[in-house]
């Protein structure tokens, strides 16, 4: 057994046990809830420049598959369990957990108090950290994770964007449902998008065609789409302006629909302000209550930032989910041009199915126009 130590900013060291690859890896340290799906969450470009700390007990115990990726490789920094699974057994998996990280030079770390760490990381805040399997000098860890890049003002879109524009089919073997004849075309501004939000816009009747992030809006007009989605993506949403810049000048021209970081994208573009929650919402059992409907959605979250719902035009914005474990806002409506957008994730990949009538709602829209 290789040793490996976490090193958080604040001076706490964790001890434990290497799994995946060795060597060293900084990122925003930030918990998550869910009990399953460590393969969809690893490999979610979300998660770019971020540790990942699973407050599940156990993790790796079905191994990895080839279809229950959300991107070609893991975007997360690392990976922190309180126990790794060296045994796994499922029908589809082709290889440990352990050996996908490697692959990809991707650290992990077991055998550490998780628990502890979340509490702290809950009374603290996210901070910076430290995987480390070579160092284990704590004077010489801490100066490193101080030095270590903040999450705050970082552009983190350019590094999971797509290099070019293609056009989106999803594998036959991946279909989650039973696809709709396709009846409108949507261009997928990409600032980090899950595979999963690609299957589900194929799935309602989207012909969809992905752009990069610095895609402009005279480009994307020109591929003549009947709507816009904004993808979700990682990190700080102020420095990305220049999605911000197309967004606002497709405003009122197409019908757009914006999860994640497109929920902040279409904020900020909008005229609205973003600030950075304390410790964020990861996890995939984040209670949100649909303001019109007054149901309860059991939902899939992950974000570090927010929308200041007080910084937009209560004339034009219409606020139309809340999260009930802080009251911070999970998705408004344009009163006046077709938009509107969800902080959450209604693909849930991993995660419960309460949103997905939220493709069916931009279908809607561009029926309606």
């Amino acid at each position: 057994m290789t040793k490996a130590v976490l090193a958080l900013e604040d001076g706490t060291i964790f001890h434990g046990i290497s799994f995946g690859a060795e060597g060293e890896s900084y990122g925003e340290v930030v918990f998550n809830t869910s009990m399953t799906g460590y393969q969809e969450i690893i490999t979610d470009p979300s998660y770019k420049g971020q540790l990942i700390t699973m407050t599940y007990t156990e993790i790796g115990n079905y191994g990895i598959n080839e279809e229950d990726v959300e991107a070609s490789q893991i975007y997360c920094e690392g990976l922190i369990v309180k126990e790794y699974s060296k045994v796994y057994s499922n029908w589809r998996a082709t290889k440990s957990l352990s050996d996908y990280l490697k692959e990809q030079g991707k650290p992990g770390i077991e055998g550490i108090d998780t628990r502890k760490l979340t509490r702290l990381l809950r009374t603290k805040g996210a901070m910076r950290g430290l995987i480390s399997t070579i160092d284990f000098n704590e004077k010489s860890l801490l100066a490193k994770v101080r030095k270590s890049p903040v999450m705050v003002g970082q552009d983190l879109v350019k590094n999971v964007t797509c290099a070019e524009i293609y056009h989106w089919h999803t594998p036959e073997q991946e279909w989650i449902a039973t696809p709709k004849q396709k009846k409108y075309k949507v261009v997928a501004i990409d600032c980090g998008v899950k595979q999963n939000i690609l299957r589900l816009l194929e799935s309602v009747g989207f012909d969809v065609t992905v752009v990069p992030a610095r895609t402009d809006a005279n480009t994307i007009l020109g591929l003549n789409p009947d709507g816009v989605f904004i993808s979700n993506g990682p990190g700080d949403p102020e420095p990305v302006t220049y999605v911000i810049e197309t967004v606002r000048q497709l405003l009122g021209k197409k019908p757009i629909f914006g999860i994640c970081l497109g929920h902040q994208i279409l904020g900020l573009a909008l005229g609205g302000k973003t600030y950075k929650l304390k410790f964020g919402h990861h996890g995939a059992n984040h209670p949100v209550k649909n303001l019109a409907s007054s149901k309860i959605e059991i939902t899939a979250q992950n974000h570090g930032f927010c929308v200041d719902i007080n910084s937009l035009s209560q004339n034009d914005i219409e606020p139309t989910h809340i999260n009930l474990n802080d009251n911070t806002n999970e998705g408004f409506r344009h009163k006046k041009y077709p938009a509107f957008c969800v902080q959450y994730h209604p693909e849930a990949s991993p995660g419960p199915h309460d949103s997905r009538y939220l493709f069916d709602e931009f279908i809607n829209l561009m029926e309606k126009r």
